[in-house]
């Protein structure tokens, strides 16, 4: 058999075509975690169906594909066999092919003769057919998919080219953020982190952003002399050992990247450097929880775009009302394919403040509110001063079990809760065996 240029990333070849499955409400979380962020390289679309082109457009605006160059053109595989006659093939090339089974496969061994070597080759067509697959990646196509499919779905397959799925997941990062300042949206950062690495007894860490005022340190009780603002002077030295040294541990699963909280030194921050910090640490825990401040500059929207979930915190007054607005509007648009923005209301229900209600701030912002955090100034203040998060001060507090919810939500988990049992629960059972 001729051996082709195409990389396969198949260990079985004549794995039977499976259908696509569905992106209802239930299964997109799922599908959106198994769509990882690609690596920087080069694809090649030709389509022959605007639908298609537009699925590769909405893929390409997609937080996951944005170290990626794509370049999308009609015309199919003939198109694609005269540009690479004389131009040099990409990391990956998606086919779109309506042509019969015979024709199909005589394009594609005309096209093996211009590819390099290790280019990976995608084919979407029209057809459910087993034998057509089965020849398809025997010639060393990546994978074969069926019309119609989603930007979910494309996602994922690319996803699985360029991701070892023997390696851990990258880990999730949760990124929360103010809608103004002063609303504790760090309080609502640690108390969630903290819940979920106690709850799931899993590594989390918190990345404290607020390089001159951040309350990390505070909150855990911890002076740390190095810290995030180390690794923010040169990220491309930071790897698995030096990350071992920066991080401060607080707890068996929780460890916080923490500020530096000086005023003589200025950091200027850009996107990429704050990017390859956090996936550097994605790459060795399941979760990491992004601290935000609430200024807004390239590198703060670039790690909210990047993030898997957003938390915007607000109180229930108006000034907080536009600017949630703004943020989840704005996070909408930029982010079509992920879920919209989560809300928590924070010091709500405080005495003699007139706000405006739960209900209102749904409708303005068009979506749900996540958790509601009455204000509790003594709770909260006295497990500041401590330095304790609020469960560890008070486990009867009611701001308990909100931040179990949000940490569950954002884990797209369940807490499983044990049942309550009577004192007289033996007696009771003695007294059904005696009946």
């Amino acid at each position: 058999m001729t051996q082709h240029a195409y990389g396969s990333s198949r260990s079985d070849p004549l794995d039977p075509l499976a259908p696509l499955e569905d992106t209802s409400d239930a299964s997109t979380a799922a599908l959106s975690d198994r769509a990882r962020p690609l690596p920087r390289i080069s694809i090649q679309a030709f389509c022959e169906t605007p639908a298609l082109a537009e699925v590769l457009q909405d893929a390409s605006e997609d937080r996951r594909l944005s170290k990626t160059h794509l370049t999308i053109q009609m015309g199919g595989a003939a198109a694609a066999v005269a540009h690479y006659q004389e131009s040099p093939t990409p990391n990956l090339i998606i086919l779109e092919s309506q042509r019969s089974h015979a024709a199909l496969i005589a394009e594609l061994d005309e096209l093996a003769q211009s590819c390099d070597p290790g280019t990976k080759v995608v084919i979407v067509g029209q057809t459910n057919d087993v034998m057509l697959y089965r020849d398809l990646i025997r010639r060393g196509v990546s994978e074969y998919l069926v019309m119609p499919i989603t930007p979910f779905e494309l996602m994922e397959c690319l996803s699985g080219l360029y991701n070892n799925p023997a390696t851990d997941p990258v880990g999730q990062v949760f990124a929360f953020m103010g809608a103004k300042g002063g609303v504790g949206s760090s309080t609502i950062c640690h108390n969630v982190a903290w819940t979920l690495s106690e709850i799931l007894e899993t590594d989390i860490v918190i990345g404290d952003m607020d390089l001159a005022f951040g309350t990390a340190g505070l909150d855990f009780n911890q002076d740390p002399v190095q810290g995030i603002g180390d690794a923010l002077q040169n990220p491309d030295r930071l790897d698995e050992v030096l990350l071992d040294r920066l991080l401060t541990t607080c707890s068996k699963h929780l460890s916080i990247f923490a500020a530096p909280v000086v005023l003589d030194r200025d950091y200027d921050l850009t996107p990429d450097d704050c990017q390859t910090v956090v996936d550097v640490v994605r790459q060795n825990v399941p979760f990491v929880a992004v601290d935000l401040p609430h200024i807004w500059t390239p590198w703060t929207r670039q790690l909210l775009l990047q993030a898997d979930e957003i938390v915007i915190t607000a109180v229930p007054d108006l000034a907080n009302l536009r600017n949630a607005k703004n943020i989840i509007d704005h996070m909408k648009q930029a982010r079509k394919n992920d879920a919209a923005p989560r809300l928590v209301l924070n010091m709500a229900n405080m005495q003699k403040r007139p706000e405006i209600t739960v209900k209102e701030f749904e409708s303005a912002l068009g979506i749900e509110t996540l958790a509601v955090i009455d204000f509790d100034c003594e709770n909260f203040g006295q497990a500041a001063n401590n330095g304790q998060m609020v469960e560890e001060y008070s486990a009867k507090a009611k701001a308990v079990q909100s931040f179990r919810d949000i940490a569950m939500t954002l884990a797209h988990r369940k807490e499983i809760k044990a049942e309550k049992k009577s004192p007289l629960a033996p007696l009771l059972e003695k007294l059904k065996l005696m009946r």
